[in-house]
């Protein structure tokens, strides 16, 4: 007696991950896309990545459908994409038997919209809107590229938001409702370490992510040079300033100009693997975002395994991720309240700084992986079922 075909709420599925950008870079669309990979392969899907120039050579399943240019765009160089193909795009549905195609929002209309545009009809095509941008020019431009695609947007039949106010902008832009599923976090790879003791020791406060000016460093080095000219703390502090990105050397002469320079250290790119072990020797993490957050990787991980309280910056997307610590969220902009946020929490006892860590711990758990993917896929089989696949 042979056995029953697995229904369609069980069978493994066999999805494309499109984004117009390449894989090289750790940025925060990379790091969601890679992320989805990881976790539908280790759940028995069949994941192909789709994009544009690509030099990595470890990604199994890697289509590269054409070149980029630079360009920069809410704080970030994005790459756009040169057209695809239509012989390229037509050998790659050729050849992948797609269940879901899942498209990174916004997208171009030069590839992954060619890549929806001549999908076969029970394709199923799902979206997550990735962005939420902190400038009146680029929600512009968004909302122009979201009304010269509604074509190919009626395609979708679903779509998610990395936030609530990520998906309030999907609606304004695109005109499409989504549902909210955070990054999936494996949090095995952030393990919990023990809370550091700050009493009669030295604070170290850590800056982790991309040095551009977005990300609030300048305003950082500016609240810490105010709180050390004041003399706002009682206690020994320093501040490792790790990442790269182009407003380094700026960051140099603020540090020195702020007479900072025997207190803060600048290691550079910190790896993936070593991002916890940084984190969980901090006895403060900072995360100064002024805006153009959707989510908040970085907060993310830090809530999970920050050796201290994590302060954010008072943004829409980090407020979404802070949900249960929101009085850890900071101003960034306003650089004498952020100094005096600082010394506060420099100087503050062992048993406040183990009650916030302890507060963040638990808010963490609702971005664990195996939650977050029970989501995206019951995602994949409600546009499988609507695409009649």
């Amino acid at each position: 007696m042979s056995a029953s075909p697995p229904s369609d709420e069980v069978r493994p599925l066999t999805i494309g991950l499109l984004l117009d950008d390449g894989l090289d870079r750790p940025d925060g669309v990379q790091q969601y896309v890679l992320a989805l990979a990881r976790h539908l392969t280790a759940r028995g899907h069949t994941v192909h990545l789709v994009a544009s120039t690509t030099r990595r050579t470890d990604l199994e399943n890697l289509h590269v459908l054409g070149r980029h240019l630079g360009v920069r765009v809410n704080g970030n160089v994005v790459r756009t994409p040169l057209p695809a193909s239509a012989a390229s795009v037509r050998r790659l549905l050729a050849q992948v038997p797609f269940d879901v195609l899942h498209v990174q929002l916004p997208h171009s209309p030069l590839l992954t919209g060619r890549v929806v545009r001549r999908a076969a009809a029970d394709v199923a095509v799902v979206g997550t809107f990735l962005i939420l941008p902190d400038s009146p020019r680029v929600a512009l431009a968004t909302r122009a590229l979201g009304l010269a695609e509604r074509r190919t947007l009626r395609r979708f039949h679903e779509v998610i938001a990395l936030s609530e106010p990520a998906g309030e902008f999907a609606q304004r832009a695109f005109g499409v409702t989504s549902t909210a599923i955070g990054m999936p976090l494996d949090l095995s790879a952030f393990p919990a370490g023990p809370v550091q003791a700050t009493a009669g020791g030295t604070t170290e406060i850590v800056f982790l992510g991309r040095l551009v000016e977005r990300k609030g460093p300048r305003e950082l080095v500016a609240a810490l040079a105010l709180m050390e000219r004041e003399r706002m703390t009682s206690r020994p502090w320093t501040l490792t300033l790790a990442g790269g990105g182009p407003l380094v050397d700026e960051l140099h002469r603020a540090v020195r100009t702020g007479g900072l320079t025997e207190r803060v250290r600048m290691p550079g790119f910190v790896a993936e693997e070593e991002k916890a072990q940084l984190l969980a020797g901090a006895g403060l993490v900072v995360l100064p975002s002024t805006g153009g957050e959707s989510f908040g990787i970085s907060v993310v991980e830090a809530l999970a395994c920050a050796g201290g309280p994590v302060l954010a910056g008072d943004n829409a997307g980090y407020r979404t991720t802070m949900a249960g610590v929101e009085e850890q969220l900071v101003d960034a902009r306003d650089i004498r309240a952020l100094a005096r946020t600082l010394a506060r929490w420099v100087d503050a006892d062992d048993d406040e700084r183990a009650a916030a860590v302890r507060r963040q711990r638990a808010a963490v758990h609702r971005f664990d992986a195996d939650l977050v993917m029970d989501q995206v896929e019951a995602v994949y089989r409600r546009a499988v079922r609507a695409a009649g696949r």
